[in-house]
């Protein structure tokens, strides 16, 4: 069996970087982990090419080749996704589909014509496919229904399948599922509340494959709460820490995590003497009303600006979520959001407008009291989106805080200004890594940055003042402060794209709204 794996295209987002990967002459962020995951779980005695389209474009042999196509994606990819579909039946292949988009919405998927849709976790649906292939059937709906696997079975993704040199950062999961029940959150729709866990030995086979592979850059844990089981975080850190101190530190770790990181000093040491070096937090709003409302408990039990610093401190750089347009959310929601970005100086705050996914708590909540729209575009978690329900304050009056507040975040000196004052503090542990001369990439990477904010742009002055006293006050940061100031590159791009996207939305919705006002003057009136 000649299987295609086909990533579907991402959107210009938050997270992509274009700008900035640029510099460094990488094509993406991150690997479609999913995918090598699925063909490991397959049957080795098939053939497999993958093509992630966010690197580059299937050809049409790689069509001709295939017996069996594969696509996997998340709902913000559910437009090529969908693509893909139509264009695998109009060469007459086999088309088998997953992953969460599929998961959460099956049905335009099969109106699209996929013949087999393999939904919820692949470690027990995939194999039903391979079945049902040997006996000859041609489509087909696999569901786990409710069962959850033991990932302690999940064999080493095929990182063979890459081609690294097109990413900046790699990808391994640790954990799947989280403890808590954010109304909002598919996470624990899709994988439960009870996190399962790799073992450590299982991760390290996972991290040895990418060190045998020459991989020497960051790797990304993309648990969705790396602490939901923090015993086995512990000792899988603990059997970490020596096995990156054997190989020279190849790697520095990033991940996602809950806020109450910060009350476990013992977690924080353990994830700094593995070389962690960042890790993003859900904050999603200051406001503690709404946290409580959507059911975001841990976020209120200690003070969020304290959390965020603790962590800061240990030598952690912290990225966080932030959410408006909650429930009895007040005016000036957006400006808090801000106020507390710049108390604790985090650099990157993702900032959306809130989205009530599929099968979530607030989906159900919203269709019970009639607020969820039909909107052409389903829910998505992008930040290009507009609400997708009746909030309880003016739509237009959260679309326009949106964008002044997601403008004057990215605004270059203020971006700048977070970017120097959370690394000025940080405490930084070195590790005794092997010598590696920099990349011809890196050093072109550093001249361009040096003259669009060193010298082209109006923050020259700033830029080279704080510069060197991040040299002179806290040199072993430096490298990755620059790299944070490299990804202004991006997020002057992107928030032009946020402000442009939101505002044809936003009109869109007003003309719709007038109309129907001139329909039913009476009602509006009365209303």
């Amino acid at each position: 069996m000649r299987v295609l794996l086909l990533y579907p295209l991402f959107p210009k987002s938050f997270w992509s970087f274009d700008k900035a990967l640029e510099l460094i002459g990488r094509k993406v962020s991150l690997p479609p982990l999913s995918l090598i995951t699925v063909a490991a779980i397959l049957p080795q005695t098939w053939e497999f090419r993958l093509v992630d389209r966010n690197v580059a474009f299937e050809s049409e042999a790689d069509w001709y080749w295939a017996d069996l196509v594969i696509i996997s994606g998340m709902i913000v990819q559910k437009d090529d996704l969908l693509y893909l579909i139509q264009e695998a039946k109009r060469r007459r292949k086999q088309v088998a589909v997953g992953g969460p988009y599929v998961t959460s919405v099956p049905k335009p998927a099969q109106q699209a014509g996929a013949d087999f849709l393999v939904l919820d976790e692949g470690e027990i649906t995939l194999p039903l496919l391979v079945e049902a292939l040997e006996r000859g059937e041609t489509s087909g709906v696999f569901r786990a229904n409710g069962e959850k696997p033991d990932v302690t079975t999940t064999p080493i993704p095929r990182f063979d399948l890459l081609n690294l040199e097109a990413y900046s950062d790699m990808s391994v999961q640790f954990s799947r599922g989280c403890p808590y029940q954010c109304e909002f959150c598919d996470i624990i729709v899709l994988y439960g509340r009870k996190p399962r866990t790799k073992t450590p030995t299982q991760l390290l086979a996972e991290l040895q494959a990418l060190d045998d592979l020459g991989w020497r850059r960051s790797v990304f844990i993309v648990d969705d709460n790396f602490i939901g089981n923090k015993r086995n975080a512990k000792l899988m850190l603990r059997e970490l820490i020596p096995w990156m101190a054997e190989r020279g530190y190849p790697f520095t770790f990033s991940t996602e995590a809950s806020v109450d990181l910060a009350q476990d000093r013992e977690l924080l040491d353990l994830m700094i003497a593995a070389n962690f070096s960042a890790v993003f937090l859900g904050i999603e709003t200051p406001d503690t009303d709404s946290l409580s409302l959507t059911q975001k408990f841990q976020n209120t039990r200690n003070s969020l600006i304290e959390s965020v610093q603790t962590i800061n401190q240990v030598g952690l750089r912290v990225m966080a979520g932030f959410i408006i347009g909650f429930d009895g959310e007040k005016p000036g929601a957006g400006d808090r959001i801000i106020d507390f970005v710049e108390a604790t100086a985090i650099p990157q705050a993702l900032f959306s407008m809130l989205q009530a996914l599929p099968n979530t708590a607030l989906s159900q909540r919203l269709q019970k009291e009639e607020r969820l729209l039909e909107t052409e575009n389903e829910a998505n978690i992008h930040q290009t989106t507009l609400i997708n329900f009746i909030p309880t304050r003016p739509l237009e009056e959260i679309a326009r805080e949106y964008i002044r507040c997601f403008w004057d975040l990215y605004e270059p000196d203020r971006y700048l200004a977070r970017v120097y004052r959370h690394f000025l503090h940080m405490e930084f542990k070195q590790h005794k890594k092997k010598f590696k001369l920099p990349e011809l990439t890196d050093l072109r990477a550093l001249f361009i940055i040096c003259w669009r904010q060193g010298l082209k742009r109006n923050t020259r002055w700033q830029f080279w003042w704080q510069l060197f006293s991040i040299i002179r006050h806290n040199r072993g940061v430096f490298k990755q402060y620059l790299t944070n100031c490299a990804l202004l590159e991006h997020f002057i791009d992107y928030r032009q794209i946020v402000r442009y996207e939101i505002e044809i939305q936003l009109a869109n919705h007003l003309l719709i709204a007038s109309k129907k006002t001139e329909v039913l003057p009476n009602r509006a009136i009365s209303c």
